[in-house]
């Protein structure tokens, strides 16, 4: 069983937890992730490492509640503990030889931009940071990210905060700004990490997308997390989850994440029911 030592609601719909797990924590690396279940009877979900603490022991989780299984991750409180928390799985993200890098998040997909940016960012390298969200309210990390990097460019779709428009407007401004960039890295909604490729594919700069398909046992045999790169089939759970942006078959990665959105929002309606009536969130 594995404590959850501190809970804090970002905004309406994303959670941060800090769950105590000294194994995981002793070897986490950004751009890995771990694997829970709530209780014995859940499903097992991903969950990108958000943050560690290697002398506290304790590996940060930021979720979107979505479905089912974060719904009743969401319904526990600090104190209470989760039945398991599996990892740390994945290929640690590669920041040797960086000297600058941009770093492009969109919505809960900044969760997963952070510990890379603060990594790079700690290590001297020159990082650029453009986050992306619809709306100011929907607005993570901010603070985070401004200590992380030594640029920050805030994008919201509306405008309510930061700059009205696209990650991309940024990115384009930055780099037909002069920045010479060893590196691009996005992280978000499959759709924005399309166009950010599509943006830097122009440019000649190499990109790295951080993909999170469905996964469910994260060792690469149940083939749910495939992908197509370059022509090959990958899997994002032993291979990734990060991939040469340029070579990503995002349409084909886009129809696939799409077909679990009308079970997923059922299942989601079913247990904010169950929960609004007092329901056991472990049954």
């Amino acid at each position: 069983m594995y404590k959850i030592v501190r809970k804090k609601s970002l905004n309406k719909t994303v959670t941060l937890m800090d769950i105590a797990s000294p194994r995981v924590a002793k070897k986490a690396e950004p751009g890995q992730f771990i694997i829970l279940r709530v209780d014995e009877e859940g499903e097992r979900i991903p969950l990108t490492i958000a943050d560690f603490d290697r002398e506290k022991g304790t590996v940060t989780i930021i979720f979107q509640i979505v479905g089912e299984t974060t719904e009743k991750l969401n319904a526990l409180s600090e104190g209470d503990y989760i039945s398991d928390f599996a990892g740390p799985l994945g290929r640690a993200t590669e920041t040797e030889g960086l000297k600058k890098v941009a770093i492009v998040g969109g919505g809960v997909g900044c969760a997963i931009a952070y510990p890379v940016a603060k990594k790079l960012y700690e290590s001297g390298c020159h990082v650029d940071v453009v986050a992306g969200f619809r709306n100011e309210e929907l607005v993570i990390l901010e603070d985070e990210f401004k200590a992380a990097s030594s640029t920050f460019t805030l994008m919201t779709d509306d405008g309510s905060k930061g700059e009205k428009g696209l990650v991309t407007d940024a990115l384009k401004g930055l780099i037909e700004s002069g920045n010479k960039y060893d590196e691009v890295i996005t992280i978000g909604p499959l759709i924005m990490m399309k166009f950010v490729c599509a943006l830097t594919k122009e440019y000649g700069i190499k990109t790295v997308a951080s993909m999170n398909p469905i996964m469910i046992d994260g060792t690469g045999m149940c083939g749910g997390c495939r992908l197509t790169v370059g022509g090959e089939v990958k899997f994002a759970c032993v291979d990734g989850p990060e991939f040469d942006g340029h070579l990503i078959d995002f349409d084909e990665a886009i129809m696939r994440g799409a077909m679990y959105k009308d079970f997923e929002r059922r299942r989601h309606e079913e247990s904010c029911n169950l929960l609004k009536k007092g329901g056991d969130v472990n049954g």
